[in-house]
């Protein structure tokens, strides 16, 4: 983001670029350097600091590890003799400069900033070492001039105790004055879509004598950094209120920095600098929030049962409901019950593997489990093996099952209970309307809360069959069984190979060419144990029970193939169709936003059947296109096909846990685009709404 320096001074409308002014400057350097040490030798096996000291050209200034809107913080490239180690800078508390309506974190006048060096145990007492580098820095004024200059100390090697360095202490010790300490206080910090709340809990502040705080973050994105800070001192501590930063997820996170606090003194003023980390903060949901997430998500698992990733199962599972029906009625409720006890285990077990990761650190959301190329390729054989019972290919049992006669098609209450258990399964590439809310909702509560939500989702999946099955007056509605079933049930697997071949084409997305052949050399294993497993059955018991032993060998090997599919290297992520789409970051996102350009971000995934749909209907139209090229608008493609820790922060940001999320940025004022929140569009998309969204930039 420190190489936004272009964008951020042509939008402030100052000069050229940073690499445009340092070609056509021919004068003095605007910064001289030098290496400066603490101690006048080094000891052997021992730590000691150097500083690089800048001293700068007056009204020119240079940059702190985040510089701000602007700029590149200095670096070293060492060339240190054999067994020394530097280590990072140690970073002075900044100052704030201010550049037309951007804000940079620099230094100006004079600064060192500290570097520990690691000297080895074997240097030889008496003999001289040299550090040398090249450092490299950024300085502006109303220009910027990228300099560089090498840089070189040489030092004895002591025989005892190093003494303080004539020159080059004092200067270290002043730059350990402006170093933050670690504040001996916690913090944490509330985010909205506009801004950002941080508290610090330093009881005991006398508020009178407080005249100003200012938090400077480490990272570029999380705050407005050309906001104001209004602080408020008070018994429980510092309250500081900033406007949110642009960069998507970056509130979803700790946030990192210094604490500047000025207190007044007689004649004068004092500074003390602490470095922080803001944790976000967790608030316990209210009654109406949770009561909303749940109504959000029980008519979310509703719609799921439309969604193309479910039909499949669920239209298989409804000829078992025909079957059933010729049944008793309690015998019909069991079923019912069977088929929503495998929905909401599979789910609580599926949200809970969810929960467990994200408490752990991991940035994952719904659906994590499809980044899998090995969980990929296991659900195509899965679903496979379903469509090759359903075709007649082999048979467990009675003629008719419920999906597919191996668990979730076998007959009986275990099939119905497999049966709900795959629909779950079926169902977490697919983001129906009212779910992204819910589901975002739950990955932020407790885990009780979380899953008390997810288990409304699932919920909502199993209850028009559990209906059917419960309410007998609604058997009326069924057909009546007869040979039909026969035939339905083999075109039904047709849905389901379907399902294969786009399971395959995910993982394609996922593990490119070499990970697909081991997916289709599994699934040709998968066939064969299939029809071995069919032939056997009028053998022998001899032959029979050597065929069922091939038939577990072949499936042993198709499942050993599946590791083998993660462990292909991913595709390059390929350009849209028609090359209007460029690929997510967010610095190319705070690039456009910095240029005022509006901006429409399709974080999608290849296993999201919603997401294609979405793209196929809408996003790729003619009228959509045309729409887009008139007002100018840039589109963003951020792919969570694979595991990206940074879309799923964006994710979090706005409350969403999966995919599909659209988002559309209007045209920003240059220097202000931090202020320009935007438009979240239907996670079901029409070409005429995303043309209405268009139209209002």
């Amino acid at each position: 983001m420190s190489r936004l320096v272009t964008m951020v001074l042509l939008a402030a409308g100052l000069a050229a670029a940073p690499a445009e002014a340092g070609a056509a400057w021919t004068g003095s350097p605007r910064v001289t350097v030098e290496l400066v040490s603490e101690s006048d030798a080094v000891a052997p096996g021992k730590t000691f600091w150097i500083g690089l000291r800048q001293t700068i050209a007056p009204g020119w200034h240079t940059y702190w590890i985040n510089p701000g809107d602007s700029g590149e913080p200095p670096q070293i490239e060492w060339a240190l003799p054999a067994g020394f180690s530097a280590g990072d800078i140690a970073w002075p508390h900044p100052e704030r400069i201010r550049v037309g309506p951007a804000m940079s974190y620099g230094y100006s006048n004079e600064v060192v900033l500290p570097i520990p060096v690691m000297a080895p145990a074997d240097l030889v007492p008496g003999a001289r070492v040299t550090l040398s580098g090249r450092a490299s820095w950024l300085v502006c004024e109303k220009e910027c001039i990228p300099e560089e200059a090498p840089v070189s100390l040489t030092l004895a090697v002591a025989a005892g105790e190093p003494g303080p360095h004539p020159t080059g202490a004092p200067l270290i010790a002043r730059a350990r004055q402006a170093l933050p300490s670690p504040s001996p206080w916690p913090a944490s910090f509330t985010a909205t879509p506009e801004a950002v709340t941080f508290t610090v809990a330093a009881r005991g502040l006398a508020p009178g004598r407080i005249a100003e705080v200012w938090f400077y973050p480490a990272r570029w994105g999380a705050i407005d950094h050309a906001a104001p800070q209004p602080a408020r001192i008070d018994a429980r501590g510092i309250t500081i209120e900033v406007a949110r930063g642009q960069l998507p997820g970056a509130t979803s996170a700790p946030i990192d920095g210094v604490i500047v606090i000025t207190e007044r003194l007689d004649g004068g003023a004092a500074r003390q600098a602490f470095t922080v980390r803001a944790t976000p903060g967790a608030t316990a949901a209210s009654s109406a929030a949770l009561l909303q997430a749940v109504v959000l998500a029980l008519a979310g698992g509703l719609l799921l049962n439309l969604m193309p990733c479910v039909l499949p199962v669920l239209s298989v599972k409804a000829l078992g409901l025909v079957q059933h029906a010729a049944g008793s009625a309690a015998a019909m409720r069991r079923h019912g019950l069977a088929y929503t006890a495998g929905v909401l285990l599979s789910f609580a077990a599926v949200a809970g593997t969810l929960l467990a990761l994200r408490a752990g650190g991991e940035q994952i959301g719904w659906g994590f489990q499809l980044q899998s190329p090995l969980v990929v390729t296991l659900l195509a054989y899965l679903f496979f093996a379903m469509a090759l019972a359903l075709s007649g290919v082999f048979v467990i049992g009675g003629r008719l099952a419920g999906a597919g006669q191996a668990l979730a098609a076998r007959p009986g209450y275990g099939g119905s209970f497999f049966t709900g258990a795959l629909a779950a399964v079926a169902a977490t590439p697919c983001t129906a309307p009212f779910m992204g809310a819910a589901v975002g909702f739950a990955v932020t509560q407790p885990w009780a809360t979380g899953l008390l939500v997810f288990e409304a989702l699932g919920l909502g999946l199993a209850l028009p069959y559990l209906l059917l099955t419960l309410i007998p007056a609604w058997r009326r509605f069924l057909p009546r069984p007869g040979a039909w079933m026969k035939r339905l049930e083999e075109l039904l697997a047709f849905p389901l190979y379907a399902s294969v071949a786009w399971l395959v084409w995910v993982l394609s997305q996922q593990a490119g060419p070499t990970g697909v052949a081991v997916a289709l050399g599994g699934l040709v294993l998968i066939g064969l144990a299939a029809w071995l497993f069919q032939a056997s059955r009028d053998a022998s018991v001899t032959w029979r029970r050597a065929g069922l032993i091939a038939v577990a060998a072949l499936v042993v090997g198709a499942v050993a193939l599946g590791p083998l599919a993660g462990t292909a290297p991913a595709p390059a992520p390929a350009q849209a169709a028609g090359g209007r789409d460029e690929a997510f970051s967010p610095r190319r996102l705070a690039e456009l936003r910095a240029q005022g350009r509006p901006v429409f971000v399709n974080v999608t995934a290849a296993w999201c059947i919603t997401c294609l749909v979405n793209e196929r209907v809408a996003l790729r139209s003619a009228a959509v296109a045309e729409a887009f090229a008139r007002k100018g608008v840039v589109v963003l493609k951020a792919d969570w096909t694979n595991r990206d820790a940074g879309i799923t922060e964006m994710l979090g940001s706005f409350g969403r846990s999966g995919v599909p999320l659209y988002l559309l940025y209007p045209r920003a004022v240059p220097g202000r685009a931090a202020g320009s929140s935007p438009a979240v569009l239907p996670q079901i998309l029409s070409e005429g709404a995303v043309i209405d969204a268009v139209n209002k930039i």
